[in-house]
């Protein structure tokens, strides 16, 4: 992502455009990693040369996740992670072993939700999932529902 569009982000998130926003909202639009710890994004800040603290990590991302740009997650057994807030929806799978996080969307179950709800007689905003498991053998043969894995630590 380019400074200029990190800056547009920020002005319409309602935040002031400075070095640690920039540098963290670039870090999470760019990383591989979908699914970030304060601690994995200070590493990264760190291993670019940015001299911010861990405490300003805490501070920033907190304010953008009420400024809606990114999405808090606390996983059974681990630490909170951060993923940008693409306004997508998606559900989670969680290794218990590694920490391992996975992203999916399955219409199936959309669907299934959405006739539960109106069973219930309820009009259906929202819904998280989470599954716990752990990651198997050889994932080369299975069917693929992610769009994103990414590995807390």
């Amino acid at each position: 992502m380019k400074k200029t569009t990190a800056n547009s982000d920020l002005k319409k998130a309602g935040l002031k455009v400075t070095l640690p926003r920039i540098s963290i909202l670039e870090i999470l639009e760019e990383a591989e990693q979908h699914h970030m710890s304060a601690e994995d994004v200070y590493k990264t800040l760190l291993a670019n040369g940015n001299e911010v603290g861990l405490a300003t990590v805490y501070r920033v991302l907190t304010q953008f996740e009420a400024a809606g740009l990114v999405t808090r997650h606390h996983f059974d057994g681990g630490q909170a992670i951060f993923e940008l807030d693409t306004g997508d929806n998606h559900d989670h799978i969680v290794c218990l072993k590694t920490g391992k996080v996975a992203e999916f969307k399955d219409e199936i179950i959309e669907k299934r939700l959405e006739e539960i709800a109106t069973e219930l007689g309820y009009s259906l905003s929202d819904h998280k999932i989470v599954l716990y498991g752990e990651v198997i053998g050889s994932q080369k043969d299975k069917r693929r529902l992610k769009v994103h894995s990414t590995t807390a630590s």
